[in-house]
């Protein structure tokens, strides 16, 4: 018997595959918050993260009837279409990030801690959007999507040395671009 455990989402993905009634709308529900997140931090633009969440469900509504529980974390699949298809979407667009305000402001915040809070978040978008694809996937699998380093590596196919050595670079990325664009630490 396997030490593996069971994968959390197999029941749900056979009934998805089975094409039963509130199945995919009980899916999307799971797992869109987080592939959005994913995909607009990798991407930089909720629009585009979007299309790419939309490709991600039709891909998974085909495969479904195919899913084998063992062969694959479904999670780990997923992420994996996912970061395929941001990594397709911006070797086809290598322009600078966009500057986009966040979608709703912090009720309890002042006029000015709003629009310094944009602008650091800006600065902090500018310079993720500017590491190299490899460092910023790093990054944002394991602090945005708070998956853990075995995890993480096991997702981009390195080993945990090579992902937390693409981690160190990322950081040392990262707060030379912040420094750069005058977000201090005692700011965060």
């Amino acid at each position: 018997m396997s030490d593996v455990p069971p994968d959390p989402d197999a029941e749900l993905i056979a009934r998805v595959g089975r094409e039963e009634p509130g199945a995919v709308r009980s899916l999307v529900a799971r797992k869109l918050p987080r592939l959005l997140a994913l995909a607009t931090r990798m991407l930089g633009d909720r629009m585009e993260a979007e299309d790419v969440a939309q490709e991600v469900f039709v891909r998974i509504w085909k495969q479904a009837v195919r899913w084998r529980e063992g062969e694959a974390k479904f999670d780990t699949w997923m992420h994996r279409v996912a970061l395929n298809l941001c990594y397709d979407r911006l070797r086809g667009q290598r322009e600078d990030p966009r500057d986009e305000l966040p979608d709703s402001a912090d009720p309890a915040a002042s006029p000015d801690a709003q629009l310094e809070a944009r602008a650091d978040h800006a600065r902090v978008r500018a310079a993720l959007a500017a590491l190299p694809a490899r460092q910023r996937e790093a990054l944002v699998l394991t602090y945005y999507q708070e998956m853990s380093n075995v995890d993480a590596a096991a997702l981009m196919g390195v080993s945990v040395d090579a992902l937390e050595s693409l981690l160190t670079r990322a950081r040392r990325g990262l707060r030379a671009r912040l420094a750069d664009s005058g977000l201090s630490k005692d700011k965060s």
